[in-house]
């Protein structure tokens, strides 16, 4: 079952980009549930999707690195579900949140999980730094480093254009 949960499913098993197969139904689910329900349900959703993965990763971290032989396995893409969850977690959400039309929500996901998965694959400083860290803490840790990161530019973003409408 641990295989299953660190893969995202199998996810982590796909031959080529398993952190972006990894981390894409999360930014399909984000798109999802902001054009059929409310921000606060699609933010539990997300919030129970972060603290999922991340108690997985780094639970199971330790076991990953001997399975797998390596420190932090391609397999193990739920540190991508934990990092992707948290980039559309910084959103300025509202009570009057966004333009409701579909097509801003499908936007706005593209553009995070774009710059998750960039940040992600290129690692900019500090985001290195995070790999350090021991056992599944060092798997997590740069994923959610790069998601808080991604997560803010997205906000500013989103805010710059207009679209987040703080509560008031």
């Amino acid at each position: 079952m641990r295989t299953h949960l660190l893969t995202a499913f199998g996810l982590g098993t796909l031959p080529r980009a398993p952190g972006t197969w990894a981390s894409l139904p999360v930014a399909i689910l984000f798109a999802v549930l902001m054009v059929t329900t409310t921000t606060w349900k699609t933010s539990l959703v997300l919030l129970i999707l972060l603290i999922g993965a991340s108690v997985i990763t780094i639970w199971f971290g330790q076991w990953a690195a001997e399975h797998w032989g390596r420190p932090d396995p391609p397999e193990v893409v739920s540190d991508e579900v934990a990092g992707q969850s948290l980039v559309f977690l910084c959103l300025p959400w509202g009570d009057r949140i966004l333009d409701d039309h579909p097509l801003v929500f499908v936007a706005i996901a593209i553009v995070g999980f774009l710059l998750f998965r960039l940040l992600d694959i290129l690692k900019p400083f500090p985001i290195p730094l995070m790999e350090q860290l021991k056992d599944g803490w060092g798997v997590l840790m740069d994923d959610l480093l790069a998601g808080l990161i991604a997560g803010l530019l997205l906000w500013l973003m989103v805010w710059g254009a207009g679209l987040g409408v703080a509560s008031g």
